[in-house]
């Protein structure tokens, strides 16, 4: 488990805030009645497999997911004062260990008519993308994601502070995460990847593990939203401080590391003929290169993403984006790259399509997720079909299927680890 200390600190947290409340006459009879009624528990009980098509040479296994696991989540919600929790149990099978995972733990509050706080382990998303993340610059578990879990674990948990302020002129959110928190990226242990410096597909052991910041207040992530919707139209800026996510710069002994990052953009989401327009971008600067001819640190860059979402006809949803990136200073990247014929395109595009169809009394969902890049000439396919069998019992299937042309292009490396997956769960 994670977090212990918070989860300490949280409870002392509350149970000072509780006494506050009944001194100032604030509703200790709800505490009471809560202590005596108990916490509601809720959750699922959730078994998982999935397997490639055949042996990755890399990794040496066909096995990609085997777990067993336990959901537990409550809330207790006060006159002035919210605790959540959302934890995780499982084993896992393809490792061979017990693991678990605070995925909420936090303490909510309002101190005033017009601001909410939330303190604690939570959960933190914003943007517009489908799949495609521009402005939310927050932890995702690309593990998970491409072995077959449900799609909510690809938003990893981050121990952060939230505030939220609302006012007629425009609404803001500030997010200070004191210690950095990166993604959980492709170490090899599970997945192969393509290395440019070995020009190969590769499996590292030890995994690849990549060195991060000092855990101090200097060198935490801070991100701001401003937000407000007009006339329909859902309006947003934002700003972002803190590290690349995934260690893709290297120190002078080539040991992987993350760089320095700050970013700004905008987004946009509005009713369009029958359905929802969203346009989204962001300036990466990558702030230990700002040149851009250090060929071991990221080039800055400008993303730009454009989607459009309806309902076609009744039960099936359609839904299309188009992301590019644009890789800046990109002669000097070339120049002084030691394997030049290995870098991004300067201009990376990206098609997504998405079609959701339910039927049988929305008992039954057909989905189909794609990715492809003309740049590239490569793709991700995700089919999925979810069957809800009761109110408890829900059974899910799918896939995910990579390829391309070249090896080292991002979907392509990824061909080795096209699997299938199963789960069946129990909500309770």
């Amino acid at each position: 488990m994670r977090s212990p200390g918070l989860f300490i600190c949280l409870l002392l947290l509350a149970q000072s805030l509780s006494a506050q409340e009944e001194a100032n006459d604030w509703g200790g009879d709800e505490w009471e009645d809560a202590e005596s009624s108990g916490l509601l528990w809720s959750g699922f009980i959730e078994a998982a497999l999935g397997t490639r098509w055949e042996r990755d040479q890399q990794v040496g296994r066909k096995q990609t997911l085997g777990d067993a696991r336990i959901r537990l989540e409550t809330e207790w919600t006060g006159e002035r004062l919210i605790i959540s929790f959302t934890g995780d149990v499982w084993y896992d099978s393809y490792l061979g260990e017990l693991d678990g995972e605070l995925r909420d733990l936090a303490l909510g509050f309002s101190p005033g008519s017009n601001w909410d706080v939330k303190l604690g382990r939570q959960i933190l998303t914003w943007g517009t993308g489908d799949l495609v993340f521009l402005n939310d610059l927050f932890p995702k578990d690309w593990v998970s994601f491409f072995s077959g879990r449900d799609d909510e674990y690809l938003k990893a948990p981050s121990n952060a502070f939230r505030v939220t302020g609302y006012s007629n002129a425009i609404n803001i959110d500030l997010i200070w995460m004191p210690v950095f928190e990166p993604d959980k990226f492709l170490t090899g242990e599970r997945f192969s990847f393509f290395s440019p410096l070995a020009g190969q597909l590769i499996a590292p052991d030890p995994p690849l593990s990549g060195i991060e910041p000092n855990q101090g207040i200097e060198n935490g992530e801070v991100a701001i939203r401003l937000f407000k919707t007009l006339g329909g139209n859902e309006l947003a800026v934002y700003a972002y401080h803190g590290y690349f996510l995934q260690p893709t710069a290297l120190t002078d002994t080539l040991q992987a590391t993350f760089a320095r990052l700050a970013a700004i953009g905008a987004s946009a989401r509005l009713p369009l003929g029958s359905g929802l327009f969203n346009v989204e971008t962001v300036y990466y600067a990558s702030k230990d290169d700002r040149s851009g001819d250090d060929p071991r640190v990221p080039n800055d860059q400008l993303r730009l993403l454009l989607g459009y979402e309806q309902e076609a006809i009744t039960n099936l949803t359609m839904a299309f984006q188009y992301y590019m990136e644009w890789t800046q200073d990109y002669d000097a990247l070339i120049t002084n790259s030691a394997m030049p014929q290995f870098e991004p395109e300067e201009y990376r595009h990206v098609l997504t399509g998405r079609v959701n169809y339910r039927l049988d009394q929305d008992k039954v969902t057909l989905s189909l997720f794609v990715f492809y890049s003309p740049s590239d000439n490569d793709y991700y396919l995700r089919p999925l079909l979810t069957y809800r069998y009761s109110d408890h019992w829900s059974f899910t299937g799918g896939g995910n299927i990579f390829g391309g042309n070249k090896r080292y292009t991002f979907f392509n490396q990824f061909e080795d680890n096209s699997n299938i997956y199963a789960r069946i769960r129990y909500n309770y």
